[in-house]
Formats: C-alpha cells, structure tokens, sequence
C-alpha cells in the first residue's frame, strides 16, 4: 500500500499549501488557481484514494459492525483533539471560529458529531471538515451496496452518478446550496439526518441479517438523499465526488480480478468526460475557475494513474511517511493557520520563506499527533474488533 501513502503525502502537501499561500503567498496563489486549483486536486487524490481502500476493507473483514468500529477509531479521536484544541484557543482569543449565525450550539455540534454538517445546512467549524461529510456519505453508500449484496457493482454505480452529473449541468438544474435545508429548515433535517444515522449504526450492529439490511439501505438512502440535495458544492460537483470515489473501488476490482481492466479504463473515461463536462457547462463559475477545477481534477486522475503504474516499485520514504501523518497534515494544518491569521496576520507581500517556515513547524507536530492519538487510537479500534462476534 506504499504507493496509496504516496499519493495521501502528495495530495496533503498541495492541500497545506492552497491553505496556507492565503496567508503567506497571496498574490502567487490569485495567479495559479485561474489554471491549477490545488485543493480541488489534492481532495480528489485523497477521495480516490478512500474510493480503493474503503470498500476492500469492508469485504475484508465481511462484517459491518466491525467496519463501522474501525472507521470510528480510525477518524473520530483525531477530529475530536482538533476541534477540542479549536474551540480552546477560541476562548482564549488567539483563534478564531466562523460564525454560525442563528443556529443553537445543540444542533451545530449534533450535525458535526454525525461528521455531515456540511450536507446539514451547517458551516464546517474548520474548512478541510467539508471533505469529510462527503467521506461520511461514501461510507454509507458503502454500506449499503455490502447489505443489499451489490458492492460489486461499482463501475455501474460510478457510471451512473457521473451521467447524472452531467445530465443535470445540461438540463440546467441548479440548486441553491443546502436546498432541503433551506425548505424544511436546518433543524428538522439535522434531527432526521443524525436519527436517520443513528438506527442505521445500531442496526449494523445487530446480529439480525434483516435489520443490517435495512440499517444499510437506510444510511444509504440518506447519502443519496443529502449529496445532491443539500450540499454546499454544486449538485453536479457533489455526484462526481461519488463517483470519484466509486472509480477508485473499480480499479482495486480491476486489480483484483473483479472486473477487467478494459471495463475499469472504460469506466474511468466516462467519469472523466461526464466530470469534464459538467464543469465545462456549470453556469455559475467564469471560465478561469472553471478551467483551474478541469486541470486539477484531470492531473488528480493521472496522478492516481500514474501511482497504480508505480505500486510495485520502491517510492521515496520521505512520500509514505507524509501519507502515514497525511490526516493530522490535513485536521492540524488550518489551527495553527487559524493562530497565525489571528496573532500575527496575514502576509502583505508574498513570503516564500514563511511558507517553509510553515511547513518546518507543521510536520513535526503533525508526527507528534499521528504518534500520540493516530496510532494508539486506531490500535484500540484493531483490538476492539477483534472481541467483537462478526455479524
């Protein structure tokens, strides 16, 4: 899985830098995202990358109950140590957090602990979190495709959501961001969508092949339900991020025999094309963010390619290393930016030096996060799913 850490370490590192150039290299970034949007690029690395791993570690361990336990371990520790230390330093006045406007505490931090707030109508706590709903989604979709006994159907399924994409951007339809929310209110939806979510976990771990069934089906339906309809993405950006995701479980299929090859390749042109597409005819952005967004997706694309190409071959321990620390890299990143912008501020005049500088500091303290809470916590998960009976 070397090369999977590679690609994690290379999409972490032009993440941290799309972050941090606001504050350190402002005007070099206002002249490169026009035709290279580094975080769209690094973020389809990494959903790529979730779309192989995720799936084969769900068959592999062929119980839902201890996949969702290893998920759990494996995110929840980290983000919680993050948005404790946020929250800290925002008391103490050297950070600052985005305003929620009239929403209560109660329902902002019951749509983050669900980790969908960003499908809920509620604004991340921390940017890079916005990734992780749709994370969150993939899993349930997942999920669901296992129960109901069609998880080998992923090239269908990432065929079908990169048309829809494309369908909907050529029959002009266009949501406004967070639209059920917006309808039904963001209270309503955020108590539906953590219940939702809630008995679809408890179903998942209960020995009854009927209630996993429909726990599945459940948090899928709610996936489905939440993506398109009340994201902050476009709901055509929101249907290729899945079907990114799903293209990346088609080529570890392909790998494993699965599927063919020629089937995967084939799938991986559609997704692109529809992707393409879809970008190329979205209404709302001008042509420069619209051609920033199709090279960044295009290379993600060929560089996961370019990974698959390499899996046999010895890569550089300096890239596996960061892929090893690349969730601290991206959950610890935007705190200590939030510390700088609110202590120090923001660069007037392009710094290159404080961008290393930036760096320097970062990594070591993400290794330390990675050492402290990363690893421990996911080594309680391994051994909890081990006392843990299979469904």
């Amino acid at each position: 899985m070397g090369w999977l850490d590679a690609l994690r370490g290379i999409a972490a590192l032009l993440v941290v830098f799309d972050h941090s150039s606001y504050t350190f290299m402002a005007d070099f970034r206002g002249e490169l995202m026009p035709y290279f949007n580094t975080s769209r690029y690094g973020i389809m690395v990494f959903f790529l990358v979730s779309g192989y791993i995720i799936p084969s570690s769900l068959e592999r361990r062929g119980c839902v109950r201890t996949f969702w336990i290893g998920r759990i371990f494996r995110v929840y520790p980290l983000w919680a140590a993050v948005v404790t230390v946020l929250l800290t330093l925002n008391t103490l006045g050297i950070a600052e957090i985005r305003d929620f406007g009239p929403q209560s505490t109660t329902t902002v931090a019951v749509a983050h602990i669900t980790m969908l707030q960003e499908l809920l109508g509620t604004p991340s706590l921390l940017l890079v979190l916005w990734t992780l709903s749709y994370e969150m989604s993939f899993y349930l979709l997942v999920v669901a495709l296992f129960t109901v006994r069609l998880h080998r159907r992923s090239a269908v399924v990432a065929g079908i959501l990169a048309v829809l994409a494309a369908g909907s951007v050529a029959a002009g339809v266009a949501l406004p961001p967070s639209a059920l929310s917006g309808f039904f209110g963001t209270g309503p939806v955020i108590t539906f969508a953590s219940i939702a979510m809630g008995v679809a976990l408890c179903c998942a771990g209960t020995g009854s092949v009927v209630l996993r069934g429909a726990g599945g089906v459940l948090g899928g339906v709610l996936a489905l339900a939440l993506v398109p309809f009340n994201g902050t993405v476009p709901l055509w950006e929101g249907l290729v991020i899945l079907a990114v995701m799903f293209l990346g479980t088609t080529v570890h299929r392909a790998e494993n025999g699965q599927c063919t090859w020629r089937f995967a390749a084939g799938t991986a042109v559609v997704v692109a094309a529809c992707a393409v597409g879809s970008a190329y005819g979205w209404g709302d952005g001008d042509h420069f963010t619209r051609r920033g967004w199709i090279v960044a997706f295009l290379l993600a694309v060929l560089t996961f390619g370019a990974g698959l190409a390499l899996r046999g071959r010895c890569l550089p321990r300096v890239l596996t290393g960061l892929g090893t620390i690349s969730y601290s890299v991206y959950l610890v990143h935007p705190v200590l930016l939030a510390v700088i912008d609110r202590t120090v501020g923001r660069r007037q005049q392009d710094s290159p030096a404080l961008e290393v500088a930036f760096f320097t500091v970062l990594l070591p303290l993400c290794l330390l996060t990675y050492r402290c809470i990363e690893a421990p916590s996911q080594a309680w998960g391994r051994g909890l799913a081990r006392r843990v009976p299979p469904s």
